[in-house]
């Protein structure tokens, strides 16, 4: 449900009735353009093969696109403030102090090729003294709480029933390969993926000391137990489906749905007895996994559970550990050339562990408080523009109208920075091992998330990106918008430029998130942040049809030979661009309607908004990363985000004078309408 950078436009939209377009800049970039293509053959190559050309992939990336290039600023950004209070010693307790060690523990290469893999010896070692089922799950919400990935996983978030309250939750989990399609498919590449993962898993094992021997038959247990949970999960398109995807009940009765775990023993451990109830989120998928532990000879699940924790731990250890982790994962699986520089993994550690923190000092230097103001009356004139749309439709009755506005105007809205910070007194970091204090910091986050469980009402104010993501969201249970501060800066928003560019990059952003909220998922919740049908039957049957069209069209799209996009998978993202691009041009038209913008670099307004728009996009991406996308990322591909969006838009064929001989023409019959 999340959705790539929005926050720049904050500070540009909500300047549009003071604009004077004699001093503004058109902010489009001519060097981006490759001109030498035709909008209505290639829109994406004629927008951004000139960024394209421009920034080659490096290789250290199997994809880089205008938001990677922005999160590359801010990383350096973050540097410069993480290395200057790493250089300075700290007392003991204090967030400097943290921040400090923790950083020069991951730059300290000399400490880490000396620690080799002593740092999971312990993990190891107990995995290794199981002698029954009982000693085994009694080990795995311990494993839990240090991130260890194993059989599934547990959590607590708003009940999708009742949004005011906590609720304990398990999902499915424990694959490596991330996706059952590559434990289960038998096409060339996921069958040669999935063998380079074998020999992958045997040489891991070995650098942890285990004899070829083994290595090779415990890769042939890991094998067996990730394939019985890949043949048990839930694949991406019933996953997106929430009714599915609930399944509350006693702790009476999980203990009869999988009886070879004590769940009254595994709750108390995570900290969390006191529940009376939860919801089993994939329930075939962990009746699978009581039967692995029921029937798989504990040999076999040993092994499983020493790679689990090898896997995990193998970005945190030695050079040549974490070079046969890239070799698997950058390499083969993504197509990167080159690991990512020491400093960067660092620092993205740290921002990943004290993120709040790191944030707190990000706004403080970078973003203005003035700016937050500014979004918030951004987001306004937006929220006007889809209430206008809604009320509009002809497809559409009344009564699923008043209900649809009624959550707009009850979106809440966060921008740039949360008000209140997180308070990282209880996580200690030391100087004893990297990997030691990677496991204290996810005992720490498991601590803060179970935490919730005892508490009466949800919190609503809490954030779950910091300020300095290059990213965006829409949170359906809390019927939030959220756009940080790290995503308001240039491609997204250009406080020099007009209202054509700005409306086209991050209008479009906005719209995409508040249409989120009236996806194929977010349609699905009620203002409240319930699971509550509030449309008619009729309305909803409509409404169905009408996004069948998005889900057919992208089917249909090759982005590689011989593989197709998948519709459905990516359905809730295609529909929120779809809406963005048509909510953000009806506010953009009716922004400069008394006082028109001419045109400049030989660009209609119009035209500019779309060229900004496509240029959000503009990336190059490896054959490898292609493929492993289009299995994993509900989002559609960046060509594809305008190749395929824009055809559906009837002001782009205008702007353009796209032909009917046109290859991006498509008949007005076969085009979406839905918001």
């Amino acid at each position: 449900m999340k959705k790539v950078f929005l926050p720049i436009i904050a500070i540009l939209l909500m300047t549009t009735a003071c604009n004077k377009s004699d001093k503004l800049t058109s902010g489009i970039d001519l060097n981006n353009l490759d001109t030498t293509a035709i909008p209505g053959t290639d829109f994406y190559q004629y927008a951004c093969g000139g960024w394209m050309k421009n920034n080659p992939l490096t290789g250290e990336y199997s994809r880089f696109g205008s938001f990677d290039k922005l999160a590359e600023n801010n990383r350096k950004q973050l540097r410069e403030l993480i290395e200057e209070i790493a250089a300075k010693p700290a007392d003991k307790g204090t967030v400097a102090q943290k921040i400090g060690d923790l950083y020069n523990m991951a730059m300290d290469s000399v400490k880490l090729n000396s620690d080799g893999f002593k740092p999971v010896e312990g993990q190891l070692k107990a995995i290794t003294n199981i002698k029954n089922i009982q000693e085994l799950t009694k080990i795995l919400p311990e494993f839990l709480q240090a991130g260890v990935d194993a059989y599934f996983t547990l959590y607590v978030d708003a009940d999708p029933m009742n949004s005011n309250q906590y609720l304990v939750q398990t999902y499915q989990s424990g694959i490596s390969l991330g996706e059952r399609e590559y434990y289960l498919d038998n096409d060339a590449h996921t069958s040669d993926i999935r063998n380079k993962y074998k020999e992958h898993v045997v040489k891991m094992f070995k650098l942890f000391g285990f004899t070829d021997a083994e290595a090779t038959q415990n890769m042939e247990s890991v094998l067996k137990i990730e394939t019985r949970l890949a043949t048990a999960a839930y694949d991406q398109i019933k996953l997106r489906d929430p009714h599915a995807n609930y399944n509350k009940m006693s702790i009476a009765d999980l203990q009869k749905l999988v009886p070879s775990i004590n769940w009254t023993d595994y709750l108390k451990a995570v900290g969390v007895a006191q529940v009376k109830d939860l919801s089993v989120s994939q329930k075939e998928s962990l009746i699978e996994v009581g039967n692995i532990i029921s029937t798989e000879p504990i040999s076999v699940q040993k092994a499983y559970l020493q790679w689990k924790v090898i896997d995990g731990a193998a970005g945190y250890l030695n050079d040549e550990i974490t070079a046969q982790n890239f070799d698997f994962y950058g390499k083969t699986l993504s197509g990167k050339q080159e690991q990512t520089p020491r400093w960067k993994r660092a620092v993205s550690n740290v921002d990943g562990i004290l993120g709040e923190a790191v944030g707190q000092m990000y706004v403080k230097k970078y973003f203005p408080a003035e700016a937050k103001k500014r979004m918030l009356k951004l987001v306004h004139n937006l929220q006007e523009s889809l209430g206008e749309r809604i009320n509009d439709l002809d497809w559409m009755g009344d009564s699923t109208k008043l209900k649809g506005i009624e959550k707009l105007n009850t979106f809440h809205v966060k921008i740039g920075y949360p008000d209140k910070w997180r308070d990282y007194a209880d996580l200690e970091i030391s100087k004893d091992s990297y990997y030691a204090n990677i496991q204290r910091a996810n005992r720490f986050e498991s601590a803060y998330m179970f935490a919730k469980a005892s508490r009466k009402e949800v919190d609503k104010e809490e954030w779950f990106m910091t300020p300095q993501t290059v990213n965006a969201y829409y949170n359906p249970s809390t019927n939030e918008i959220c756009f940080p501060a790290g995503i308001l800066q240039y491609p997204f928003f250009d406080m020099s430029a007009d209202d054509a560019f700005n409306y086209g990059a991050i209008g479009v952003v906005i719209g995409h998130e508040m249409t989120h909220g009236f996806d194929d998922q977010g349609c699905q919740f009620d203002k409240e942040g319930n699971l509550k049908n509030w449309w008619t039957e009729n309305d909803k049957k409509k409404f169905d049809v009408r996004a069948k069209v998005l889900a057919d069209f992208f089917d249909a799209i090759e982005v590689a030979p011989g593989t197709k996009a998948n519709g459905k998978f990516t359905l809730g993202e295609n529909i929120a661009d779809h809406g963005g691009l048509q909510v953000s041009y009806q506010a953009f038209k009716k922004a400069t309607k008394n006082k028109p913008l001419e045109n400049v670099d030989g660009f209609t307004p119009e035209q500019r908004f779309f060229l900004s728009y496509a240029n959000v996009w503009a990336g190059n991406i490896r054959s490898e990363e292609i493929l492993s996308l289009t299995k994993s990322d509900p989002h559609s591909l960046g060509k594809w985000r305008v190749n395929g969006a824009l055809p559906h838009i009837a002001a782009w064929y205008d702007s353009f004078k796209i032909k009917e001989s046109d290859p991006m023409y498509l008949n007005p019959e076969k085009r979406v309408s839905i918001w």
